[in-house]
C-alpha cells in the first residue's frame, strides 16, 4: 500500500502537467492566430510594437512550448506571459481602434 502512493502522485502530476500544456498551447495558438488576422496599420495606430514583431513573439512563444512539451518552467512562463500580454493588452486596444471603445 505504501508503494502505490508515489505512483499515484506521479500520475496526478503528469495529468496536471499535460492539462497545463494543452491550456498553454490553446492560449498561445489563439494569440498567434488573432495577431495574424489583424490589420498591420492598426498596430501603429495604437502605438505598440509592429505586427511583424508581435507575430514573431507569439509565434516563438508557441514554438517554444511545442518543442519543450512542458508548460511549467521558466521558458513556459515567459511564453505564456508573451501571449497573455498580447491577448490582455494589445488585442483589446486593436479592437477599440477598429470598432471604437466598448461599454465594458
Amino acid at each position: 500500500m505504501v508503494d502505490a502512493a508515489p505512483l499515484f502522485f506521479l500520475q496526478v502530476r503528469n495529468s496536471i502537467d499535460y492539462a497545463l500544456l494543452v491550456i498553454a498551447l490553446i492560449i498561445e495558438a489563439f494569440a498567434f492566430i488573432n495577431c495574424l488576422t489583424q490589420r498591420s496599420d492598426a498596430f501603429g495606430a495604437i502605438g505598440t510594437l509592429s505586427k511583424g514583431l508581435w507575430l514573431a513573439l507569439t509565434g516563438a512563444a508557441l514554438l517554444v512550448t511545442v518543442l519543450s512539451q512542458y508548460a511549467v518552467g521558466l521558458l513556459g512562463f515567459i511564453a505564456l506571459t508573451i501571449a497573455a500580454v498580447y491577448l490582455l493588452d494589445v488585442r483589446p486596444a486593436l479592437r477599440d481602434a477598429a470598432d471604437g471603445p466598448s461599454s465594458w
